[in-house]
Parts: C-alpha cells; sequence; structure tokens
C-alpha cells in the first residue's frame, strides 16, 4: 500500500468526522449551524488522524482479517460496540482497527482494504436526531459521514466516491 494513499485517508476520515462532530456539538449545545471556519477546522483535525494513522506501523492497532478478532479488541477500550464485520467477498477485506482521538474523544477506527488503498471508518456514539450525510473531497481524498443505528460514521479513501457509497451500504446491513 503506498503511504501517501494512506496519509490522506486519514486526512479525509477525519475531515468528515471532525465536520460531523462539530456540527453534532453545537446542536447539543444549542449552537448555530457550523460556519465553513469551524466545519474546516474539523474536517482539518480529521484529516491530521488519518495521515498520523498512515505513518509506518499507525494504521492498527490490532491487525487481523477476523471480526472475532477484531471486535472484541474494542472492549473496555471504549464506552461502545462498534459493529465489525469483513467484506472480502464484496472485495472490502478488514485490515484491522485501532482507537483514535477526535475532538477530545476517543473514536473506533476500522480500516478496510480496496484494491491497493486503505479506507479509514471512524464510528462514535451520536444520540442525535440529525440522519444528514455528508461527502465530499478534499485535496484528492474522498469522504463520507453518515449515521446509522445509533452511530456516527465517516469514511476516508484515495478511492472514488462509489466506493465509499458501497461500503457504507455493507456497514448498514
Amino acid at each position: 500500500m503506498r503511504l501517501a494513499s494512506l496519509g490522506g485517508i486519514v486526512v479525509v476520515v477525519l475531515l468528515v468526522v471532525g465536520g460531523a462532530s462539530w456540527k453534532f456539538a453545537q446542536k447539543s449545545h444549542g449552537g448555530t449551524e457550523p460556519s465553513v471556519t469551524g466545519a474546516d477546522a474539523a474536517a482539518a483535525e480529521l484529516v491530521d488522524a488519518h495521515i498520523r494513522a498512515l505513518q509506518p506501523g499507525h494504521l492498527t492497532d490490532v491487525t487481523s482479517a477476523d471480526q472475532q478478532t477484531v471486535k472484541p479488541w474494542f472492549a473496555g477500550k471504549i464506552a461502545f460496540s462498534p459493529p465489525v464485520s469483513d467484506f472480502t467477498a464484496q472485495d472490502f477485506p478488514l485490515v484491522g482497527g485501532r482507537l483514535d482521538v477526535f475532538q477530545g474523544r476517543t473514536v473506533a477506527a476500522l480500516v478496510y482494504g480496496r484494491h491497493k488503498h486503505f479506507i479509514s471508518v471512524f464510528i462514535w456514539p451520536d444520540p442525535t436526531q440529525d440522519m444528514e450525510q455528508y461527502a465530499s473531497a478534499m485535496n484528492g481524498y474522498q469522504w463520507m459521514s453518515w449515521k446509522h443505528g445509533g452511530l456516527r460514521f465517516c469514511s476516508v479513501a484515495d478511492t472514488n466516491r462509489d466506493d465509499l457509497a458501497a461500503l457504507k451500504e455493507l456497514l448498514n446491513r
């Protein structure tokens, strides 16, 4: 896998998660819709986290394609249980998982492969009723954020948007 690709993925995931989290924080605290500046700052935080994860030795804390290894690894490390599935048959093999920090909270990050690229999927509890989906591109990376089952998901990769949409559909099953 290309190191530059991994760094970009982390950056995009950070941007998506940051924007969604910032919006969530504003709604939770009675604030207004995020300004462009606030969303950009959240996105930058996500991008930075993604870049750090792409550095050698930082992509995963637990490396395994076995969901029965990855899912229990998160137990006791975070206050929720992220959905972990291997989609090798659909050409999205599970690479592993890690913990990351976004806006001062610990979040789960699942890593999936797609051809010669990595997709980082950041996950955290989101009790809001906000069901909006966000998607965009930044610096050559695609990102997508959505809510499902009381959790916020944000994926980032240097693949195309269709790949992120396909992985979203798999994760939402």
